[in-house]
C-alpha cells in the first residue's frame, strides 16, 4: 500500500470508531443520526464499517449533527497543551478534477467549533457547500491567484492578499478564476451544540 493509501485507510478507520462511539455515546439509532444528519442510514453503516471514504459534506453533516468538527471525527481529543502538525499529514478531504485539494489543517473543538483549511484550485475548479448551521461564519484569506465565492447565488471576485468573510449557513462555494491556480487559507467557526437538520435547531452539548 502506498503511503497516500495508509493515510487514506487511517482516516476511514478514525472515522469509523469516532461516529460509532460519538453515536453509541447518545443512545442514538442510525435512524436517528440519518434524521439529524440528513446523510441515509445506508450510508452511515457505510460509514461506521469504514468501507466508504465519505466526503467532505458528508462529514461536515455527520460533525454537525453530533455538535463536532471534522477534526473531532478524524483523530482522538488529545490532552496536550501544545501540538506541531506537519502539512504532509494534514488530510485531504476533496480533490479537484484537475488535481486541487483541501486539507483540514487543524480544528479545535471548544468554546466554538473552529476549523483551518488550506485550499488549491486548479483552473475550472470548484466546490459547492451546502448550507451549514445556523451562526456559522467562514474567512478566507486568498493567498495566490483570484478566488470567486459564491454565498447565495452572488458571485464576489477575491485576488491574492484579499480576505473575504462571510455568513456560512446559506448555500456558498469557491472556484478557481481566470487561468491561473489559485490557493487559500480558510477559518470556519460554528457556535456549539448538536445541530438537527429536521427541525433546523441547535441542541445543547452534551456533558
Amino acid at each position: 500500500m502506498t503511503d497516500a493509501g495508509a493515510r487514506v485507510g487511517a482516516v476511514t478507520s478514525a472515522v469509523a470508531r469516532q461516529v460509532r462511539e460519538l453515536r453509541a455515546a447518545r443512545g442514538w439509532s442510525f435512524e436517528e443520526l440519518a434524521g439529524r444528519s440528513g446523510v441515509s442510514k445506508g450510508m452511515l453503516v457505510q460509514i461506521e464499517g469504514a468501507r466508504t471514504n465519505p466526503s467532505v459534506g458528508t462529514l461536515c453533516r455527520v460533525a454537525d449533527a453530533f455538535g463536532v468538527n471534522i477534526a473531532r471525527l478524524l483523530e482522538p481529543v488529545e490532552e496536550s497543551t501544545v501540538r506541531v502538525s506537519r502539512a504532509g499529514d494534514a488530510p485531504v478531504m476533496w480533490r479537484g478534477e484537475h488535481g486541487g485539494t483541501a486539507r483540514l489543517l487543524s480544528g479545535l473543538g471548544e468554546p466554538d467549533l473552529v476549523e483551518l483549511w488550506d485550499w488549491r484550485l486548479e483552473p475550472g475548479e470548484a466546490h459547492h457547500s451546502p448550507d451549514h448551521p445556523r451562526g456559522t461564519r467562514e474567512v478566507l484569506h486568498v493567498l495566490a491567484g483570484t478566488v470567486t465565492v459564491t454565498v447565495d447565488g452572488v458571485d464576489h471576485e477575491v485576488r491574492a492578499g484579499e480576505t473575504v468573510e462571510f455568513h456560512a449557513d446559506r448555500e456558498h462555494g469557491y472556484r478557481a478564476a481566470g487561468d491561473e491556480p489559485a490557493r487559500l487559507v480558510m477559518v470556519a467557526v460554528t457556535p456549539s451544540g448538536e445541530w438537527d437538520r429536521r427541525t433546523r435547531s441547535r441542541g445543547p452539548r452534551p456533558s
